[in-house]
């Protein structure tokens, strides 16, 4: 019975998957022809409301829609029943559970970008044309490639504490207490349990702006070089004056995305000390508030604020490439 049970279950959702691809291609021939209907200017114009009238529907009941009705249900009580006007972002900013979450987030923001940029540059300047750079690039590169929850219980071992009448299975504490200086619980002591927990979000994100910046800088033409060279600018001179300039809108780039991704870090926190320990960022705030608390008012409001603190960044990004594109 059961093995009968699993099969007809596989069986409905490889119906449900084929009837949705054969959608999926009706429409399309459907629009197709729609399109080659029509000729000339007018013709254009109906084309692209053709392309483009789908992906726009798709995006205002997928984006669009949702965004409005959770600014509307930030405006009311946890349960939704009646309006609190701005109630709820005024407890987001004196509330001073919230106002942790706030300043860790802003740490977040601040020294993720901050110190991942920075390796990431510091070492692709550092491996760039050497015997071992594709392999050095390699190692680093690596992380990358781990997600955010693996990556955070490989790093949940590396910070583990045990009594020290234990045997220590935590690689730091395992160091420490080898080398006589004493164990430490590094997930608990607030401020510094952030930190520790940022560490981990730079780890990742160091190859990705190694990546970049490094193709960045080898894009640098070699006449720039020789000229500055030959004008004696030499270590940190051709740094600053030579590479740092040519790569401007790189570093922008980066900066800009790994903010951007790091403004949702939910599943390092989450994995790591699930908020705890004054640790909670805005992300992992508007989960706790919305589905362990039921406060839907609340939630909703982090979660505005989670959209307004992200698109100045995005704007900024757009601009930037704008003026690249310009240049």
């Amino acid at each position: 019975m059961e093995v009968a049970s699993l099969t007809a279950t596989y069986a409905g959702k490889f119906g449900l998957m084929v009837i949705a691809l054969l959608a999926f291609g009706i429409v399309f021939f459907g629009i197709l022809l729609i399109a080659s209907l029509f000729k000339g200017r007018r013709g254009e114009k109906l084309q692209v409301v053709a392309f483009l009238g789908p992906a726009l529907l798709l995006l205002t009941i997928g984006l669009v829609y949702p965004a409005l009705r959770t600014i509307f249900e930030s405006l009311k009580d946890g349960q939704g029943t009646s309006f609190v006007g701005l109630d709820n972002y005024v407890t987001i900013f004196t509330n001073s559970d919230q106002l942790i979450v706030i300043r860790n987030t802003a740490m977040w923001v601040v020294l993720v970008p901050l110190f991942a940029t920075g390796f990431g540059l510091l070492y692709a300047i550092l491996v760039d044309r050497t015997r071992i750079e594709a392999l050095a690039k390699g190692l680093v590169f690596l992380p990358m490639a781990i997600s955010l929850v693996g990556a955070s219980i490989i790093w949940k071992f590396m910070y583990d504490y045990r009594p020290e009448t234990r045997p220590q299975i935590g690689l730091l504490n395992g160091i420490m207490a080898k080398l006589g200086v004493g164990t430490h619980q590094f997930l608990l002591d607030d401020p510094q349990n952030t930190i520790f927990l940022i560490v981990v979000m730079v780890w990742i994100q160091a190859g990705f702006a190694m990546t970049v910046l490094s193709a960045a800088i080898k894009a640098i033409p070699d006449d720039i070089i020789e000229a500055a060279r030959l004008d004696g600018v030499q270590g940190f001179g051709m740094f600053r004056f030579i590479t740092l300039p040519s790569i401007r809108g790189s570093v922008v780039v980066v900066v800009t995305t790994i903010a951007i991704g790091v403004l949702k870090v939910f599943d390092i926190v989450r994995t790591m000390t699930g908020g705890q320990f004054k640790t909670s960022v805005v992300a992992n705030e508007f989960y706790n508030q919305t589905f362990r608390y039921d406060n839907q008012g609340l939630g909703a409001a982090l979660a505005v604020v989670l959209f307004l603190l992200v698109v100045p960044i995005i704007i900024y990004n757009v601009r930037q490439l704008r003026r690249a594109e310009n240049r």
